[in-house]
Formats: structure tokens, sequence, C-alpha cells
């Protein structure tokens, strides 16, 4: 019975996507997400996104990509099952054009036609990025519209930061990558740590990061951009500071979550301080941090009440 509901389902699919059989006769469906299914041939195409994103991920052996692109892919379509029930999903949000423009100024290319070049390398499109894209924009914002009222920012503390700057000072940047992770209730944390520190040494930090890292960053090898020291908390601030380039943090705990950070760069500008500029970007990046949070506590639990079959 099982065997004739998965060939009913390809049967569909091929007939759906207009897939030719003797080209793709090797099509294996690998799992089951609620009434969506996930393909060998989905799993490639994420392998491709991936190494497109970051070309770090091609010095890891095949086996461990494969489980990097499997994972991606659940987590995405365990997202996308959930948000269809309230959003509907058409690539009509204006903010889709600015992601890509990230995207690509990130990857070192000056406009969107020469990102569109660069993605047919590793037959990919514009189109199927804006899909990816729009499944984590709606993700997040479903979280903003769950958890908003839970955001508890103390706006003195912040006030109290912004006026003991001086109106003229230096400010450091520092650029960093994160790996954030969780300990499941029958894992040694002390195991957990070894493994992780064990994968670093040996496949580098990004890959560590791809492998292992909760954050929607790991996509980027952990890659988070130039971060101002003043919007750094004091605990991890410190830590931070601590490092030497290229160095990493020991495990920093956040909530249920640890942080490891590795920093990859430093500069320092003079700049001009406007105060109320400063409070806005510190309110932003408590809002963001607390936002991160919730959405991993959203997708656990989403996850739970999700049916996943491994076929």
């Amino acid at each position: 019975m099982i065997n004739k509901v998965k060939l009913l389902i390809l049967v569909t699919l091929i007939f759906v996507l207009n897939i030719d059989l003797n080209a793709n006769a090797n099509i294996k469906i690998l799992y089951k997400i609620n009434n969506e299914i996930i393909t060998n041939i989905d799993v490639e195409n994420e392998i491709k996104y991936l190494i497109a994103l970051n070309n770090q991920l091609e010095k890891l052996d095949k086996k461990k990509i494969k489980k990097i692109a499997q994972l991606s892919i659940i987590k995405e379509k365990i997202k996308k099952n959930e948000l269809i029930n309230y959003f509907v999903l058409d690539q009509k949000n204006p903010i889709l054009k600015d992601i890509v423009k990230d995207f690509y100024i990130k990857l070192g290319m000056q406009n969107e036609e020469e990102f569109e070049k660069y993605l047919n390398n590793y037959n990919l499109s514009i189109k199927q990025l804006k899909k990816k894209i729009e499944i984590e924009t709606t993700w997040n914002q479903f979280v903003i519209d769950k958890y908003k009222g839970q955001i508890n920012i103390d706006i003195e503390r912040l006030k109290k930061i912004v006026n003991n700057n001086q109106k003229s000072q230096k400010n450091k940047k520092y650029l960093l990558s994160e790996i954030i992770f969780e300990k499941k209730a029958n894992e040694s944390f002390e195991n957990l740590i070894k493994k992780i520190k064990n994968s670093i040494s040996e496949i580098g930090f990004k890959n560590t990061a791809n492998t292992y890292s909760l954050a929607d960053s790991s996509k980027f090898g952990g890659d988070i951009g130039w971060i101002e020291e003043i919007n750094l908390s004091k605990k991890i601030s410190k830590d931070v500071k601590a490092l030497s380039i290229g160095e990493i943090t020991k495990p920093i705990q956040i909530g249920k979550y640890f942080l490891i950070l590795k920093l990859e760069n430093i500069k320092e500008e003079k700049v001009t301080i406007n105060k109320n500029e400063m409070l806005k970007k510190l309110v932003q990046s408590e809002q963001n941090r607390q936002l991160n949070q919730y959405s991993n506590i959203l997708f656990n639990k989403v996850k739970i009440n999700t049916y996943i079959d491994e076929l």
C-alpha cells in the first residue's frame, strides 16, 4: 500500500511539473512534510542554492553537504506549511527586492542582472530565490505578530548607554560570525561543545555554522556582518573585546540557547553621535535579539505538530 501511495505521488509530480520520465528516472521521494513531498531533486537544488550563497560549503564532503541541505529544506517546508494557514505567498512583498540586493552585495556583485547570471551558473534563478526569501521574511513577520506583546525592552537602560557617550568619539565595529545552538535534554553539554569545537578545527567556523547553527545566518556560514560595539550587550562585548582576530568566544548562554562568536575583523572610525539615531539602533538590535529567540521557540512548537515522514 505504501509503495502504491509513493507511485501515485510520483505520477502526480511528473504531470504537475512536466518532468521527462526518461531524463528523471532516478527521482526518489525522501520525505513527506504534511501534504508536501521532498525529493532527491529538491535536495540537489538546495545544495546548489546553499553553495551559491556560501562557496565555503564546497570544501565539505558530499554527505555533510547533503545533510545540511536536507535539514535546510525540511525547515523551510515546515515554515511554509504553517504560513499558508495565515498568509498568501505571492512574491508581491516590496521588501523582497531589497533583500535580493543585500544578497548580491554580500557576494560582491553590483546589480541584479549580474547576480542572475551568477545564479544561472548553478541552474538557479532569481524567481526561485525570491520564493525562499519570501518564506523567511513572512516567517519573521509571523513571529513579530505572535510575540510583539512579549518583547520587553528596558528603554531607560538604553538611554543611559546613549547619554554616557560623547558627541564625537571613535566607534569600534566588529566583523562577526555566529553559531547559535541548544542542548537537548538527553545530551551532555561538555560532549556537545567538544563536538562543535572539533568541527571548527576540522572544517572551519563557517562550515560548522552551516552544520550546527540554528540561526538564519547559518546559510552564510554564520556571517552577521559589521556590528557596532555600542550594539553589543555588556556580556557579549566583554568576550568580544578579549578576542584577537580569528579567535572565538567561549559559549555564551542566552536564555535556553548558546552562542559562539568568531571575530573576523575590527575597524575604528571617528563618528559624530546622533543620540536619537543611536537609541533607535539600540532598540532595534535588542528587539531583533529577542525576536530571534522567539523564532526558535515558535519553530520548535510548529515542528512538534508537523507530520514528518522519512520515506
